[in-house]
């Protein structure tokens, strides 16, 4: 079975469990503007105005342009295809008739929480308004947040397969950067090597390849997304840090490690160093424990927050983690504080399939930013953990 076609199958359940009677992903000109859910429910693009809709009953019907419509029939992923020459709007509403009850609803791929589930341009939901103008359904339209979240979060088999491969590629990268990187190596010639490396393998990055990956070493660099430097060298003393994430068939990994750069006379890690790492260390295990299906991400991040604070760190300034699959930030709950800036992901409580970074770093003073990113899955009593789990701080050696 294919990928495409287990979503759909996905996307049928979880309709079935909605208040809506049809989802619709209506979009056009996929090849310059797209809808987030597209990659899931279809393997290609469309051009004129379409309207994939997945029924409460389970049907999988495709409205589209003749014209797309061929390599619609031979996927075998749709029920039911119909083109259309001039206008969408009456095989849109011949369908929506058939299969959209008195009173029910039309789910469309709109959101203020979640961006993978915003795909619905203000234009493309003008358009849709429009055709529905003078029919029963005009007040029939709600948000599919929670279905496009579920799509994207629950993850099917193939997915999760993917996801390990795009992790053992990730791992083979670290241990690249970790014979590649050497005291008077810059930043940007660590950033370099992945990116040749990654080109060489066949392999995608899972954000901005302008900023992946994010490369530090020692104090003055820049923490966050920044920019690796052509100026500043790995020295002695610096904490050498890197978050990489990178695309395997489609599918995302983001893991962050840290590395203690010593001296030839050094034959221990600094104890700054080594509290340092320890606080990172049991603060990703202190929110490990919480995570599970049924729990909320405010309450996860809340545990690994706690236990930092408590080591005598600062509290760090973004969420704890964030879901995986697609992109590196790939929408829905978040393991984060309940801050104006996250909506309510933080309060959607977190399901058994889903795939989750726990991240989080503390500056060591006069040497740098130490921070560790792993990845689990998420299970009905807990986590299984994707990513192999950094419990020691690597150490390279210097001059």
């Amino acid at each position: 079975m294919t990928l495409t076609r287990e979503k759909l199958n996905q996307a049928a359940e979880l309709v079935a469990k909605s208040e809506a009677d049809v989802w619709i992903t209506f979009v056009r000109e996929t090849a310059s503007s797209s809808d987030p859910v597209l990659p899931l429910i279809l393997d290609g693009g469309l051009t004129w105005q379409s309207a994939l809709i997945v029924t409460k009953s389970g049907k999988k019907i495709a409205i589209l342009g003749n014209f797309d419509a061929d390599p619609m029939i031979a996927s075998g992923d749709w029920d039911d295809v119909i083109p259309y020459i001039q206008s969408i709007r009456e095989p849109l509403l011949e369908v929506l008739e058939r299969e959209v009850s008195s009173g029910g609803k039309i789910a469309l791929n709109f959101s203020p929480s979640n961006d993978k589930a915003d795909g619905l341009s203000h234009g493309m939901y003008l358009a849709f308004c429009k055709h529905l103008e003078g029919s029963r359904f005009e007040n029939s339209i709600v948000s599919a947040e929670t279905i496009c979240g579920a799509l994207r979060g629950l993850k099917t088999p193939t997915e999760i397969s993917r996801i390990r491969k795009a992790l053992e590629a990730t791992d083979q990268m670290f241990e690249d950067i970790s014979e590649f990187a050497k005291v008077g190596v810059t930043e940007r010639a660590v950033f370099d090597h992945v990116h040749h490396l990654a080109n060489e393998r066949g392999l995608g990055f899972s954000w901005d390849p302008n900023g992946d990956p994010i490369v530090n070493s020692g104090p003055n660099s820049m923490v966050g997304h920044g920019i690796p430097s052509d100026q500043i060298r790995i020295e002695a003393g610096h904490i050498f840090h890197v978050d990489l994430g990178l695309l395997w068939e489609g599918y995302a990994s983001d893991i962050q490690r840290s590395w203690y750069v010593s001296s030839l006379s050094e034959t221990e890690v600094p104890h700054d160093v080594q509290q340092g790492f320890d606080a990172v260390h049991g603060a990703i295990s202190a929110g490990a424990t919480v995570l599970k299906g049924g729990v909320c991400g405010w309450e996860v991040d809340a545990a690994a927050r706690s236990f930092l604070v408590s080591q005598g760190y600062p509290e760090y300034m973004h969420a704890f983690g964030h879901q995986v699959g697609r992109f590196a930030h790939d929408g829905g709950a978040v393991l984060g504080p309940r801050w104006e800036r996250y909506g309510s992901t933080p309060l959607t409580p977190i399901q058994a399939g889903e795939v989750y970074t726990l991240e989080l770093g503390v500056d060591i003073r006069g040497r740098g930013y130490l921070g560790i990113e792993e990845m689990v899955h998420v299970t009905d009593s807990g986590i299984d953990w994707l990513s192999e789990k950094q419990n020691t701080i690597w150490v390279l050696q210097g001059s």
